[in-house]
């Protein structure tokens, strides 16, 4: 087993060292739940990086995640961009729910045709389990509508009676917190080299507006929380959707072959590594395995 993990290392090293040298900068790779109690070893995790004589001010991170917290996202958020000036989001096979708040903290986001970005509905800690805060809202507005037209079953006045309001409150400010980071960060970031419109007909080549990058991010972020619009929780956008419904700017490598080709076999080596020894989380950079 030691011979495997050692030649498993040293492939990882080869083929990171040729992802670095394509992007020119520091490359890391995230699977799991994002989760808060992995703020602090990720912060140990990205350290290391920094501790040479030039530091990179790039970063290209490769995610794995179902989701989680957006709280932890904000934090992760804070880490790296404590360290680096530019962040590159690559996404091989999915970054779903908070992985797609921490993808839109990025300056540019890579995917190809079969990797996939989810909705943004917050994951909400009701006690006993993570549980999409959306969803939840969006049904008691439902109740809340039928009640107003007079059309509430007895069942249903019952269920609204037993919702908790405490935890209702937590998951609108769940919606809110998401929305307003997507916000932050897509003007901050996605949006710094926006200068002038390349795609409305009629604004083409003037200058972008603060006001008109805030209102874009806003729209992104209640698309991207839209029921209605995705139907599930767990729907897979790939890139061509996210270019044509939201209009969001993706870096397609599906043509690109040597890209391609770096990505993949990096990331599958890491992905088949981690599903054979059942990890649920795993951090890997040229510092840390």
């Amino acid at each position: 087993m030691q011979l495997f993990d050692s030649t498993i290392k040293e492939t990882l090293a080869e083929r990171l060292a040729a992802l670095e040298a394509h992007f020119d900068a520091d490359v890391a790779f995230y699977y799991g739940e994002i989760h808060p109690f992995v703020a602090k070893p990720f912060r140990d995790f990205l350290e290391p990086l920094r501790e040479v004589d030039t530091p990179n001010d790039r970063l290209v991170m490769f995610v794995n995640t179902p989701g989680g917290s957006a709280e932890a996202v904000e934090k992760i958020v804070e880490i790296i961009r404590f360290h680096y000036r530019e962040v590159y989001f690559v996404v091989p096979d999915f970054a779903m729910s908070a992985g797609t708040i921490l993808c839109m903290s990025g300056d540019r986001i890579f995917m190809d045709y079969s990797s996939s970005l989810g909705p943004i509905d917050p994951q909400v800690f009701n006690g006993k389990e993570w549980v999409p805060a959306l969803g939840y809202l969006d049904k008691v507005e439902q109740l809340l509508d039928r009640a107003r037209q007079n059309l509430l079953s007895n069942a249903e006045f019952l269920l609204l009676q037993s919702i908790d309001l405490a935890l209702l409150s937590r998951y609108e400010q769940a919606r809110d917190l998401t929305v307003r980071l997507l916000k932050k960060w897509l003007v901050e970031y996605k949006f710094r080299d926006w200068v002038t419109h390349g795609s409305t007909p009629e604004l083409m080549g003037k200058p972008v507006t603060p006001g008109e990058k805030e209102a874009r991010a806003e729209e992104i972020a209640r698309q991207l929380g839209d029921n209605k619009l995705w139907h599930s929780h767990g729907r897979m956008i790939g890139p061509s959707t996210l270019a044509q419904i939201l209009r969001l700017r993706i870096d397609d490598y599906s043509n690109d072959g040597t890209l391609r080709k770096l990505i993949r076999a990096y990331n599958d080596l890491l992905v088949e590594y981690i599903a054979r020894t059942e990890l649920k989380y795993f951090m890997h950079n040229r510092t840390y395995f």
